[in-house]
């Protein structure tokens, strides 16, 4: 039989543990995967244009990606992380409420904050430019392509990391799992 988290004061197991954690860790992993996509292969495929190409696609991706499930998603978990840490931090005692609270930092910090300070700059400066120009190409193969994969790729191991520290922190909380060693 499993057992309810170990919690502050709690007695029962609470929506969020119910709902919310588990909503979480899936989401996670598919917005990592969403990341992963561009960082293994669309990048690389949009890389192999003359560079115009590349411009032009990712401006339109840029724009679109604001019109389907992945922003709410996206957005959402920012919000939802700051409840997994508060519940992580306030809310339950020891190594799994640790995992549970970092899980919701490092997407906080890793994926969601990466994205305001480094990613949307630069979509921002791209979006700006004519596609046929030189300076949309030297702008696209200098600075955008390899600093953009490196960021996305930091927000691809951030959703990683997040989903398995939520996973771990549930099977902590619930399992009574101690390491072997």
């Amino acid at each position: 039989m499993i057992e309810p988290a170990q919690t502050k004061g709690w007695t029962q197991m609470h929506i969020t543990t119910l709902f919310l954690i588990p909503f979480a860790t899936l989401a996670y992993a598919f917005v990592g995967g969403v990341f992963l996509a561009f960082s293994d292969f669309v990048m690389r495929a949009l890389a192999l244009t003359s560079g115009h190409g590349g411009v032009d696609a990712m401006q339109k991706i840029n724009r679109e990606v604001f019109r389907w499930i992945f922003m709410p998603l996206f957005l959402g978990m920012a919000a939802g992380s700051v409840a997994i840490a508060a519940y992580g931090g306030f809310a339950l005692t020891g190594t799994g409420g640790t995992l549970i609270m970092l899980s919701g930092l490092v997407y906080l910090i890793g994926c969601f904050g990466v994205t305001i300070v480094f990613n949307v700059p630069m979509n921002n400066a791209l979006a700006e430019l004519e596609t046929t120009g030189a300076s949309a190409r030297d702008y696209w193969v200098q600075t955008y392509l390899p600093r953009w994969t490196f960021w996305n790729s930091v927000r691809t191991l951030a959703c990683a990391l997040s989903a398995a520290l939520l996973l771990y922190g549930q099977i902590w909380m619930h399992q009574g799992f101690v390491p072997a060693g």
